[in-house]
């Protein structure tokens, strides 16, 4: 028939046909009846609490401590779950705690002892190291893996541990006024070191200043000394313009007084020619003719009278 475990448990099948006997890890197998036996290990994981009660550390001091630890059979690992089956088999979940519990009690009854009270009071996370290291290599050899080791609590009965941090607290309040005083000392010299530095930076600041400022003037006296040259060349080049403007009007202005004086004084030769045509066609043709008809009529006379005379 068909037997079924869950993922919390493996399952052995012994008997006819089974040597070695078969191991399944959460699944399902067949099994026949009388001939083969079927038996059940648990795989849930375990939570221990490792307590170790007034140990005497290296210095001799007793001291209780607790740690809270993690463990399980590792059914995925065939080798281990083979030596867990072999330790185990037969064994309730308690049994199987206790045997585990014992085992790490007594490491970490061995890993105190060689410590000191302030190794394992001020450094829990190295001491829980340790435990964890020390007892996975021994558990392993039973099929169990630690999953995890913390250090629960750390007390003693002869308040050394109190002494330890009224001490640590004395030590602690004592490099707070130090550190207090340190701070008030650095923070006097960081306020006179930030004022001297404001005064020269202010300094530095106004000579920057001035030194922009005559840069400035100076380059302003370059560029107005420019500007006034370019204005005062141009001032001149416009003077220059208009005067040689102005004689050129001048100089056209005679030519046109030239040519008018030209244009009257030929009109005038004109108009006096005209006049002497005139006046010789009013004047002197009609005198001339007039001249010319009394000579021609004396002539006719003269010689009318010869004709007469002759006759």
């Amino acid at each position: 028939m068909f037997y079924t475990c869950g993922p919390n448990e493996a399952m052995v099948v012994s008997g006819f046909g089974r040597s070695p006997p078969l191991m399944i890890a959460g699944g399902r197998v067949f099994v026949i009846p009388c001939i083969q036996q079927i038996q059940r290990i648990t795989l849930n994981t375990l939570t221990l609490n490792v307590k170790s009660d007034k140990v005497y550390t290296r210095h001799g001091v007793p001291i209780s401590v607790t740690g809270i630890a993690q463990v399980k059979i590792q059914g995925q690992n065939k080798e281990m779950l083979a030596t867990a089956c072999q330790m185990f088999m037969g064994k309730s979940e308690a049994e199987v705690s206790n045997i585990a519990l014992e085992t790490l009690e007594g490491h970490q009854r061995a890993i105190i002892a060689h410590l000191t009270v302030e190794e394992i009071y001020q450094d829990r996370k190295k001491f829980s190291e340790q435990v964890f290291k020390v007892a996975s290599s021994d558990l392993v050899n039973m099929g169990i893996g630690v999953v995890s080791y913390t250090l629960k609590d750390v007390h003693d009965d002869q308040d050394y541990l109190t002494s330890l941090g009224k001490a640590r607290t004395a030590q602690v309040q004592k490099d707070a006024r130090i550190g207090e005083a340190q701070y008030k000392r650095d923070a006097v010299i960081r306020e006179a070191q930030a004022m001297q530095e404001k005064v020269s930076a202010q300094y530095v600041n106004e000579i920057e200043m001035a030194k922009a400022q005559r840069d400035y003037e100076l380059k302003k006296a370059s560029y107005d000394y420019e500007v006034n040259t370019k204005k005062a060349e141009s001032e001149m080049a416009y003077q220059l313009q208009v005067a040689k403007t102005k004689q050129q009007i001048e100089e056209e202005t005679m030519q046109v007084k030239v040519v008018e004086r030209s244009q009257q004084i030929l009109l005038q030769d004109q108009e006096i020619t005209r006049k002497e045509m005139e006046l010789e066609a009013k004047v002197k043709k009609p005198a001339e003719a007039e001249r010319y008809r009394s000579c021609h009529s004396f002539g006719k006379k003269k010689e009318n009278d010869d004709y007469a005379e002759d006759i």
